[in-house]
């Protein structure tokens, strides 16, 4: 009986630990500020696309971005996703050509094409087929969860758009993580929550933030993924007035894309 008491005592310290834990790295509860940084110093951002509208829509809101800012970009797609893939090397192109136009590529105080000209794409299993059944995704799921602890932890860099040759570097984890919606995004900031969570070794405070960005489509409520990250990301942006203050997290910026 003794040992009993004592079983459950234990249990109840080792459940509470773990929920303080979690209201402690949650942003909803313990939000942190981003850790500053120079332009032009190494900067890694990881952005998850997905078939179709979300990525048309990841792509249009990053349709500003500075290079020079985010030095190492990094695109996260479903294995088989060739249209996802393929917008994100166009997509890489044209920054090449918007950073040449602005002279960034000059040796007179801009900033060199490798210092920024680094992206990888790097290929995710679906976490649920279409038609998969319920007793087999489970599986699936995990198998893309281990996928994405991958990822954050060991990106495969490329020199320049224009070269085929890849280096793999040291870890460098992501220090912003960007989702629109699809399915693989919960996955990868779950993995990058439970980095968190671990205080997995070499992660900064501050590094690996999210922003989610609820779909311009979604007009009077969220999606399943917004549902499922509202109170997981560090910032859920909407963009639709309606919207604002959803999940008591929801921040309208006006319409995000064009």
């Amino acid at each position: 009986m003794l040992h009993l008491g004592l079983l459950l005592a234990l249990s109840f310290i080792i459940v509470n630990a773990l929920f303080l834990r979690l209201l402690y790295i949650l942003p909803s509860t313990n939000p942190t500020a981003p850790f500053l940084r120079k332009r032009g110093s190494p900067t890694r951002l990881l952005i998850i696309l997905g078939s179709g509208g979300h990525t048309a829509e990841m792509l249009s809101l990053l349709r500003g971005l500075d290079p020079a800012s985010y030095t190492h970009r990094s695109y996260v797609i479903s294995a088989g996703d060739e249209f996802s893939a393929r917008k994100a090397v166009e997509f890489e192109q044209g920054l090449r050509e918007k950073a040449k136009e602005k002279a960034l590529l000059a040796a007179n105080g801009g900033v060199g094409e490798e210092k920024w000209a680094q992206y990888d794409i790097a290929l995710v299993p679906r976490a649920r087929e279409i038609h998969q059944s319920l007793l087999t995704t489970p599986f699936s799921a995990i198998r893309c969860l281990f996928a994405c602890f991958s990822i954050l932890r060991s990106p495969r860099i490329a020199r320049s758009p224009s070269s085929d040759v890849m280096l793999r570097t040291s870890p460098q984890y992501p220090d912003l993580i960007l989702s629109n919606g699809p399915g693989t995004g919960v996955m990868v900031i779950l993995a990058a929550l439970l980095f968190r969570f671990v205080n997995y070794p070499g992660i900064r405070r501050g590094q690996m933030r999210t922003i989610y960005v609820e779909s311009w489509a979604r007009v009077k409520g969220l999606s399943l993924s917004g549902k499922i990250l509202v109170k997981m990301v560090d910032r859920f942006l909407v963009q639709w007035a309606g919207l604002s203050g959803v999940g008591g997290r929801g921040e309208f910026r006006g319409v995000l894309v064009h």
